[in-house]
């Protein structure tokens, strides 16, 4: 048996008793340590910390600009309204969080395809909107039930809105949710802080080109919360400023008669103040309702717009190049004059055809014209006239002459994405094409290019401009859709500087030439019949473009199917001695340009001029016989 010593065990205790003491107190002195480090040492840091997780920085998102036309009519303001909206981050089960509110609020299989699609987009702690413009009674049976829904909640947001509809809409523009192209811009122009809380951005038009003026400046407020980050008060605030308001140049009931004249047909019309280059009007139709952006468009809508075979979506006025016609030659005659290849007086006959490297050019009118001078050739558009001053001019020579008036190039429009069209020359030729054997111009090839046909392809807006320098006795304007702009906060308005004036070199009698043939077109020629008993004098050219070549064939319209019809065209200044209005009209596959487009024009100038208010869409003259392809 094996006794123990009791002092040896008490001794082993003692120090085993020391141990665990020793560490307890530099446990308690760690602690104690880490307390002071915190409490003294880091004392700011934790309360501005604490500080942090009690005040909030809240964006405070401008009132967007207005927009208006020249009257003061407005055609985009704002609107507040409650959307109720969840943190995906906070939020837990989406699904599950969007079924338990379709319980108390109606949220419809679109809203939840909306709220995907900005979840695909957005970053996941943002606030996104699963239903807007909620009722009131919307909103008080969620605030019933706001306790089980964390990351859910109303808010009041402003919201977009076209008064007019799809009136004007390709100029407006439209807003959408601010995407990272969006962003990228925001940055380019350091305005990072100045879009916080911003959901939406210009996306086309005007919106577009002016976001930055109509955006305004972004306020904050400081707001204490509480611990489930729902506002309790509100400690300070820097109010926001309203964005700045544009005025435009655009007159909207002209814009509004000027859309209805096309009735249903595709088309477009530019109508410009020659003396400050302001746009009047610019119609592109068919159009679209811009409103249907504002919240994220839904995809039936999205679908209709985007596959719809009449292209509602593109702007024709300044996306599409057509083969000008017979608008062409007042400008070929014009060059004539400058060059010294015709007089005034000059004839040459017409038997309804031009031969030229044993081709057959022929004229629109069976037989031709006879004896045609150049008056008689612009009145009555005879094609051979052209056909044989193409060939006397040459294509370097009709293209530096054309490009004076804005023919190929773009316009400098205050809207982005203009096209430039298509001003043919032999060193277009041979930068066009890659193959040697395409890159050399052909004779033959400037014989179509004398009556608008060929490579030639110019946006209305360039005819609008080019007939604006012939009502301007040769000076050429930058169209603007802005007058003035003035401040969100203030309300000063400045108006927009324009841009400096371009002198085309003419001799003022070539060009009283022009303008005297181009009155005679309005009175007895291819654009009388649309312009009888009007009680104003205007000067005007009809033409009308091939779609498809008829290869020596006759055009017959009705054998034609729809979209391989011959686009109609007309431009016009009124009144013809002191012109207060230009303006070039498209139709695509309309036929004829004095049967479809002239009554367009004619509509708009009796209006504009004598306010006379149309009491249906310009007429289709089915009467109208041209020659003027």
């Amino acid at each position: 048996m094996e006794f123990t010593n009791p002092q040896e065990s008490l001794e082993h205790f003692r120090r085993r008793l020391g141990i665990a003491g020793g560490f307890v107190l530099f446990c308690f002195g760690l602690l104690i340590l880490r307390f002071l480090w915190l409490q003294v040492v880091q004392h700011s840091y934790y309360q501005t910390r604490a500080e942090d997780n009690r005040i909030s920085l809240v964006p405070v998102v401008p009132n967007r600009g207005l927009i208006l036309d020249r009257n003061g009519v407005v055609l985009a303001h704002n609107y507040s309204a409650y959307t109720l909206e969840i943190m995906p981050s906070r939020a837990g089960n989406l699904e599950s969080v969007i079924d338990q509110l379709a319980e108390i609020i109606e949220i419809q299989p679109k809203d939840r395809k909306r709220f995907r699609k900005l979840l695909d987009e957005s970053k996941n702690f943002e606030s996104l909107p699963i239903r807007t413009r909620l009722s009131d009674e919307e909103v008080a049976k969620f605030t019933a039930h706001r306790y089980r829904f964390p990351g859910v909640d109303i808010k009041a947001r402003l919201f977009r809105q076209y008064p007019m509809g799809a009136l004007a809409s390709h100029l407006l523009g439209y807003i959408g949710r601010v995407t990272d192209q969006d962003n990228d811009k925001i940055e380019d122009q350091n305005q990072e802080d100045n879009y916080r809380g911003t959901d939406h951005f210009g996306k086309s038009g005007l919106e577009q080109h002016y976001e930055f003026d109509l955006h305004g400046r972004t306020g904050f407020e400081q707001v204490e919360v509480d611990a489930g980050g729902r506002a309790v008060r509100t400690l300070a605030s820097t109010p926001p400023t309203p964005g700045n308001n544009l005025t435009l140049t655009i007159d909207a009931k002209l814009q509004e008669i000027a859309e209805k004249a096309f009735g249903d047909r595709k088309g477009a019309l530019v109508a410009i103040e020659p003396s400050t280059g302001g746009v009047l009007a610019l119609v592109s139709v068919p159009n679209y309702d811009p409103n249907l952006f504002v919240d994220g468009i839904d995809s039936s809508n999205w679908d209709q717009l985007n596959t719809s075979p009449d292209k509602p979506m593109i702007n024709r006025a300044l996306n599409g190049a057509y083969p000008p016609g017979s608008t062409f030659k007042p400008y070929m005659a014009l060059a004539a004059l400058q060059y010294g290849k015709r007089r005034p007086e000059q004839t040459i006959f017409d038997p309804g055809y031009f031969m030229f490297g044993g081709h057959q050019f022929h004229d629109d009118k069976k037989g031709g014209h006879g004896t045609v001078d150049m008056y008689k050739s612009l009145v009555v558009s005879c094609d051979t006239y052209y056909y044989m001053l193409a060939n006397d001019l040459g294509i370097d020579n009709i293209s530096n002459f054309m490009r004076q008036f804005g023919f190929g190039q773009r316009s400098g429009i205050d809207i982005e994405g203009e096209s430039e069209g298509t001003l043919p020359s032999q060193e277009w030729k041979r930068k066009r094409f890659k193959n040697s054997g395409q890159q050399k111009w052909y004779a033959g090839e400037t014989i179509s290019v004398g009556i608008g046909q060929g490579y030639n392809a110019y946006t209305p807006m360039q005819l609008a401009i080019a007939v604006t320098a012939l009502a301007n006795n040769g000076v050429r304007v930058r169209p603007h859709l802005v007058k003035s702009i003035a401040d969100g906060r203030t309300g000063q308005s400045v108006p927009v500087e324009l841009q400096p004036f371009n002198s085309i070199p003419l001799k003022p009698e070539n060009l009283e030439v022009i303008r005297n043939a181009m009155i005679g077109v309005n009175k007895e020629g291819t654009g009388a019949r649309a312009f009888a008993g009007a009680e104003y004098v205007s000067a005007g050219k009809t033409g009308t473009a091939q779609v498809y070549s008829l290869k020596g064939e006759k055009y017959t319209e009705g054998s034609v199917k729809q979209h391989l019809r011959d686009h109609a065209l007309f431009i016009a200044f009124a009144p013809a001695d002191k012109p207060t209005i230009a303006l070039a009209v498209l139709v695509e596959n309309g036929g004829f340009g004095a049967q479809a487009a002239a009554p367009i024009a004619r509509q708009v100038f009796d209006y504009y001029l004598l306010g006379k208010l149309p009491k249906e869409p310009a007429p289709t003259d089915e009467q109208a016989v041209e020659d003027d392809q």
